[in-house]
């Protein structure tokens, strides 16, 4: 039988143990295993591992050796309580043994639960799935994650007194990060925040959300964006010593300068362009680039970002002779010559 998607979430969150099994597949491994991990948690509980109630099969080895997967299914277990064998990355040529089990299941048997890749409409797994009266497939996409799936990652975390700004940053991040990574970052926030009674800042999400660039990379720029010309040659040297080259240097300038002229360009200002970001960005960071913006101003960052193009050209050229790193660096003393000027 096949999920809708709200069936499915309803499914992962409360599981049937009179269902036979459970088909997950999709193109993100990491989304597949999430929901994957969701499942057993609520069919199982807790301590399904020490109890020795959870079976681990490799999808590949039931080519070899179809029947293991029958006999995991039929055997008994030591603890009481709902079994299940898990069969991960589950080729299609794998059906055969995967049938034989649905086939054979009886009220009492383990949950047979397999996730695979992605899975054409032809797949003989999949029919398998779709076809059979007490199995169900789900398939999983790449879309963004609900407002329930949010609430659900936040909750499992323990992160409940959430005032409506920092909920509003956390859909946002959760929109741009992948989920494994959202769900890292939440997990790092929990931590951070334990024993802290306080509610959620956005100073606390700032803390602990990923940075989208090198910090030391992050600092060169800075630099420039305030005009700190003598901090640029020591800090060029020192990005080059850990072995970054150049165009990523001139890249990263590139893409901050942009982000300053979107939020300079604004027809309400630099504070609600920054706020129209997306990325979002919150906390002292968010208050240095409405600064940065509101001190460059539209004019000089076009002139910023055209000095930033040539140079990105001039580093591809293959006529190029200049050391790299000095082309780069001589910009970017430019730029924060002309941060000064009026």
């Amino acid at each position: 039988m096949k999920l809708s998607a709200r069936d499915a979430d309803a499914f992962f969150a409360h599981p049937d143990p009179g269902r036979s099994g459970l088909l997950i597949y999709g193109q993100d491994g990491m989304r597949v295993a999430l929901k994957r991990q969701q499942l057993l948690k609520a069919l199982l509980g807790e301590t399904a591992e020490e109890e020795m109630r959870l079976t681990r099969l490799p999808g590949a080895d039931l080519r070899k050796d179809p029947a293991q997967l029958l006999d995991a299914v039929k055997a008994t277990g030591f603890f009481p309580g709902q079994r299940a064998v898990f069969v991960e990355d589950t080729p299609d040529a794998a059906h055969v043994a995967v049938a034989q089990a649905l086939e054979d299941w009886a009220p009492g048997d383990a949950f047979v639960l397999v996730t695979a890749g992605a899975l054409k409409p032809a797949s003989k797994l999949r029919k398998l799935f779709e076809g059979h009266s007490r199995a169900a497939v789900a398939a999983i996409y790449d879309n963004p994650p609900t407002r329930a799936e949010i609430e659900r990652v936040l909750g499992e975390a323990g992160l409940r007194d959430i005032p409506s700004d920092s909920a509003g940053v956390l859909a946002d991040l959760a929109q741009e990060l992948s989920p494994g990574d959202f769900a890292q970052t939440v997990e790092k926030i929990a931590l951070y925040k334990r024993g802290d009674t306080t509610p959620l800042g956005l100073n606390d999400i700032e803390a602990c959300a990923p940075r989208s660039t090198e910090a030391g990379t992050d600092t060169l720029i800075e630099a420039v964006a305030s005009g700190q010309g003598g901090d640029i040659g020591p800090l060029v040297r020192r990005l080059q010593g850990q072995g970054i080259n150049a165009v990523t240097i001139c890249i990263a300038a590139m893409r901050h300068f942009r982000l300053l002229y979107t939020a300079a360009a604004d027809p309400g200002g630099p504070a609600a362009g920054v706020g129209r970001l997306r990325p979002p960005l919150y906390g002292p960071r968010r208050d240095k680039v409405v600064r940065q913006a509101q001190a460059w101003g539209p004019d000089k960052l076009q002139t910023a970002l055209t000095l930033l193009t040539d140079t990105d050209l001039a580093l591809r050229s293959a006529g190029q002779t200049t050391p790299a790193m000095a082309v780069v660096e001589r910009a970017l003393i430019r730029l924060a010559m002309l941060s000064r000027t009026r």
